[in-house]
């Protein structure tokens, strides 16, 4: 990730995080003078917001920093662990409202909810999502940390549409039960977001192949290079999102260093990578026949 695109989500975060945090105060007040779990659940996944960008806006900070001896990818990685907070807290949160919620469904006598503050309140809340949300928007998929921070949002803009909801329904009805099924939905909905991005955090920490290579493709892309007997043991994995690393042993006939076509080769290989996997940082050894042949390795069937 450029220096440029660091800032930029730097930026973005320090202002949705603004936003939100302004109108989480506002919600906890409306939340307690209503009386709604529905607004309660949302002021919680708002909280859950404000933390998660300052935990997303902190990793941005971490990343940044420039590689050393010691940590010799840099501290891209931050992201990661940020998005993994991130990820906990939605899971945690969605449990939370849950319980409650189905707990107030099944109580004979549910609190009372004043329909209108829980309206107006609501209504606020919509309005602050979707601005963070247009302010995340662009910027959304250029790392793992802001695709959990823009889904953290997205996630309570939905809170807000259901509280709304609810809120005409007991303003309308007098169904105050309506706060309850609210709460239960918003739960409901935040519980897949939670697993998605854990589950790309835990890919990235398990340093599994990203899902949008093929090992399969990259050996074809390689081994059709002129010169090139086989390519094997080759690993690709992620440093964070959108930067993927590959390191690879790959044969090669006598001539090519015979003639002094290895660093030409190389940089081929480097450009394959680059293009048409978006890899660039690659590893790979180049090995003569002979060694393949009788060495520990054989070539890849």
């Amino acid at each position: 990730m450029t220096h440029e695109h660091t800032h930029s989500n730097r930026r973005r975060l320090a202002i949705a995080l603004a936003i939100i945090v302004v109108f989480l105060v506002v919600e906890i007040v409306g939340a307690v003078l209503s009386g709604s779990l529905a607004l309660l659940g949302d002021a919680g996944h708002m909280f859950s917001d404000s933390l998660g960008l300052t935990i997303a806006l902190i990793a941005t900070v971490i990343a940044a920093r420039p590689a050393n001896d010691r940590q010799t990818f840099g501290y891209q990685r931050a992201e990661v662990f940020g998005a993994l907070i991130n990820g906990s807290i939605l899971a945690v949160v969605a449990l939370a409202v849950g319980i409650e919620g189905v707990r107030r469904l099944v109580a004979e006598e549910p609190p009372e909810v004043a329909g209108t503050a829980m309206l107006v309140v609501a209504a606020a809340g919509l309005a602050a999502n979707v601005a963070a949300l247009l302010v995340l928007h662009d910027r959304r998929d250029s790392s793992i940390n802001m695709r959990g921070a823009y889904l953290e949002v997205l996630g309570d803009l939905i809170g807000s549409v259901l509280a709304i909801a609810a809120s005409i329904v007991i303003v309308t009805t007098g169904f105050t039960k309506a706060d309850a099924a609210a709460s239960v939905a918003i739960a409901l909905l935040i519980a897949p977001r939670a697993f998605v991005l854990l589950r790309d955090v835990f890919r990235v920490l398990a340093q599994s192949v990203p899902a949008d290579i093929s090992v399969a493709t990259i050996r074809e892309h390689l081994g059709g290079v002129d010169g090139v007997v086989d390519v094997h043991d080759v690993h690709v994995w992620s440093i964070t999102s959108g930067s993927p690393v590959f390191s690879a042993h790959v044969v090669v006939e006598a001539e090519v260093f015979a003639e002094g076509r290895a660093g030409a080769m190389l940089r081929q290989f480097d450009y394959c990578l680059r293009d048409h996997f978006d890899v660039d940082h690659s590893t790979i050894q180049l090995e003569p026949i002979e060694h393949a042949t009788h060495g520990s390795h054989q070539p890849h069937p």
